[in-house]
């Protein structure tokens, strides 16, 4: 018969290993907030204090705290059976994130909590952890809690984490370059945060109150991905999928041409790469964004689906069906969403299309007398110079049999190298940079006593043909003062 071994993992080297699990600063910051967010908090305060000889870094928070034993059982490594069925508030999962987020950072974890007053304390320092190979827990008495860093912010009931010997947060580096990757590093913590807890932030979360969290003092402001606030955001109907008991609710939407957002809302998505890049399903587990960005291999992603999000909500109940991974960043749905997923994109595409296309099918639809032609043809598409613009037609009458030959070559070779590629390139990732050169008032200014000389020669013209004809040629976009200003001028 097999003889039975307790064979415990090495506690120098499963820390170790741990700590390499794959968490960035953001993450493992954000798995912090969850526990402050299970312990029912309002209030969190991050500090990363880099004044001393040793920085730190604090998570503060109002939540509900903990007695002796509790912290003690929090300390430990799986502390939660991933099994047990969690409550709708509660964000855990692995019962490893405090540990395994901490020590991807630091070397030292010190947790300060109270209820009512009454404190307790205890900490894993991997440096002791690593020399005795043993999993020692320190729990701190009450001289050793009063002199830790920040315990006067610490409210009545709440909850303090503390991380020292930041050893992965400076990548080696001294002076101002640390500097620069710190703020860097904290700026990245920012924008994170504000998109995976915007709906805490924001105060939408049924049964909870709003959320504040601060960083260094400055209060993190909630980033909606689908653009809600914006008027010309598309919010499609919503769908619900039965699985077992439970519910999985998907919320499509079509965000807005790039030119109608506001700054705040384009910078978020310049920051964050571009509309190509963050389109796609974004999954929220009890209401906390758990991953973004993807398709699930639906569909691939393409300037079709670029406009297009798909909000999914589930609860922690389906976590198993959604193969939740430790850091809480990734989330796979399962076959039956998938199915229902593609047949949403298949509907959505079209729509995210044709908002992308809108602004340059109205440039041909409203200016028909355009510079340029689209034509849809057996083989492809393809653009070409309009050879009969007034403006064009004019310059090509005045020219010999000979010139006029030449003409349309030069025009024709001019549309035939139109360089679609990079347009496109530029365009999909920087849409507001594309832009025509500008033109101060003196140069305006001549471009229209040349345009009107052309049109008119001696005579005075008519004053709605040229408005229309200087609409048409886009030269002088966003000069309409100008414009208006020379016609009263010169046309009576």
């Amino acid at each position: 018969m097999a003889r039975m071994l307790n064979l415990p993992p090495s506690a120098a080297s499963l820390t170790t290993s741990l700590r390499d699990l794959g968490y960035s600063l953001e993450t493992a910051v954000a798995d912090l907030i969850d526990n402050c967010i299970s312990a029912d908090a309002t209030d969190v305060k991050i500090i990363f204090d880099m004044s001393g000889t040793s920085p730190v870094f604090v998570i503060i928070d109002n939540g509900r705290g903990m007695n002796e034993d509790q912290l003690i059982e929090a300390m430990r490594h799986g502390t939660t059976d991933p099994r047990k069925i969690r409550t709708r508030n509660d964000l855990g999962r692995f019962g490893l994130g405090l540990k395994t987020a901490s020590f991807s950072q630091c070397r030292w974890l010190t947790v300060v909590t109270s209820v009512n007053g009454i404190r307790a304390a205890a900490e894993w320092n991997l440096e002791n952890v690593e020399r005795d190979n043993a999993w020692n827990v320190a729990v701190l008495d009450s001289e050793e809690i009063s002199s830790q860093p920040y315990i006067n912010e610490l409210p009545n009931s709440g909850t303090l984490v503390i991380w020292r010997d930041l050893d992965r947060l400076f990548e080696h580096e001294t002076g101002d370059k640390r500097e620069k990757i710190v703020y860097e590093k904290i700026s990245n913590v920012t924008r994170h945060l504000a998109l995976v807890f915007h709906r805490f932030l924001a105060g939408e979360v049924r049964g909870r109150e709003t959320l504040s969290i601060c960083i260094n003092y400055h209060p993190v402001r909630a980033f909606d991905p689908f653009c809600r606030s914006n008027k010309a955001t598309q919010i499609l109907r919503e769908e619900k999928i039965w699985i077992g008991d439970e519910t999985v609710v998907m919320q499509p939407y079509i965000l807005p041409h790039h030119s109608r957002l506001s700054a705040s809302e384009y910078s978020f998505y310049q920051d964050r790469s571009d509309f190509i890049t963050n389109q796609g399903v974004y999954v929220y587990r009890n209401c906390r964004l758990m991953a973004w960005g993807d398709w699930f291999r639906v569909v691939p992603k393409t300037e079709a689906t670029k406009l297009a999000r798909v909000q999914i909500d589930f609860p922690s109940s389906l976590d198993e069906a959604w193969t939740i991974d430790i850091k809480k960043s990734r989330a796979l749905p399962p076959h039956v969403v998938r199915e229902r997923l593609r047949q949403i994109i298949a509907k959505i595409a079209d729509l995210s299309v044709t908002v992308h296309r809108g602004r340059g099918q109205k440039l041909f639809q409203e200016n028909r007398d355009s510079l340029w032609e689209r034509y849809v043809e057996h083989n492809g598409i393809r653009y070409a110079i309009n050879h009969h613009h007034q403006l064009i037609s004019i310059l090509l009458n005045r020219l010999s049999e000979q010139d006029l030959a030449l003409a349309r070559v030069m025009l024709d070779s001019i549309a035939a190298s139109l360089p679609v590629e990079m347009i496109y390139s530029d365009f999909a990732t920087h849409p507001r940079e594309v832009r025509p050169s500008t033109r101060d008032e003196h140069q305006v200014m001549e471009y229209l006593s040349v345009l009107r000389r052309a049109l008119y020669g001696d005579e005075n013209g008519k004053m709605e043909e040229f408005r229309h004809i200087v609409g048409s040629i886009c030269l002088l976009d966003g000069q309409s003062h100008l414009i208006e200003e020379f016609i009263s001028e010169n046309f009576k």
